[in-house]
């Protein structure tokens, strides 16, 4: 009854609600970004509208001239970045850095406030994906594996810098000094917490702020919502879709 009348109420604000999900495509979203995705999707875990936010996010921090790098923490085999990439090149805007931190070597160990959101811990996913490290929980991408992904994008060579190991080893020492775009994807608690705590300062005003895991990962829920609460004006975590969110910086 309740969803009838959503419904309704849709269909006179004047929203498509005859197509199901599975209707979407790229090409909803422009001949542009479906061009990157199709060259891009098989790099990347997220979904294809993470992928799009991410698309909007570069565009957006061109368009209105936010200075400052763009920033990846968690980049598994690069697509993400190579979005990015793809959209900067596209703008005429090669000249902006990229960062992209990882261990390149799998996931870190996780903590006691790691659970996937169906309760499940880190620990036991980890153990379980343990022989299929590339493909599961562990995100195991090698570095000469993601720098000849990102080669792909033909992305000027020393405008990307990649950063091998714990965030909670190589940042602040190594973080550009200014950010326009920041996409945090480490999934656990105390990365994330790492990242916000020294980077979040470093966004410049109007920059975008997007956490891959928010929705799915509890650690990475904990953290954010725990960092945000120390903040005298916390900014709107918009949603994505179940698990990703975006914000502006004011």
């Amino acid at each position: 009854m309740i969803e009838k009348a959503l419904k309704r109420v849709a269909k006179r604000l004047g929203y498509d609600v005859s197509r199901s999900r599975a209707d979407v495509t790229p090409q909803d979203m422009g001949t542009e970004f479906a061009a990157l995705y199709e060259r891009y999707k098989d790099y990347s875990k997220t979904s294809i509208e993470r992928m799009y936010a991410l698309y909007e996010a570069t565009r957006y921090v061109v368009r209105t001239g936010v200075p400052g790098d763009i920033v990846e923490c968690g980049v598994w085999r690069g697509g993400s970045s190579m979005i990015a990439a793809g959209t900067l090149l596209a703008l005429g805007s090669e000249r902006r850095k990229i960062w992209m931190y990882d261990t390149y070597e799998g996931m870190s160990e996780p903590t006691e406030h790691d659970r996937d959101k169906h309760g499940r811990t880190a620990a036991d996913l980890m153990r379980a994906g343990e022989s299929d490290k590339e493909t599961s929980v562990w995100c195991l991408a090698s570095l000469e594996d993601v720098r000849a992904n990102m080669e792909l994008t033909r992305y000027p060579a020393d405008q990307v810098t990649y950063v091998q190991g714990k965030v909670e080893d190589t940042i602040p020492s190594t973080a550009p000094s200014q950010i326009a775009l920041l996409r945090l994807d480490t999934d656990f608690y105390e990365s994330t917490l790492h990242e916000l705590t020294h980077l979040y300062p470093r966004l410049a005003p109007g920059a975008v702020l997007i956490i891959d895991d928010y929705g799915h990962w509890e650690g990475a829920r904990k953290a954010t919502d725990q960092y945000f609460a120390t903040l005298p004006r916390p900014p709107l975590l918009n949603r994505i879709d179940y698990t990703g969110r975006i914000a502006i910086v004011g």
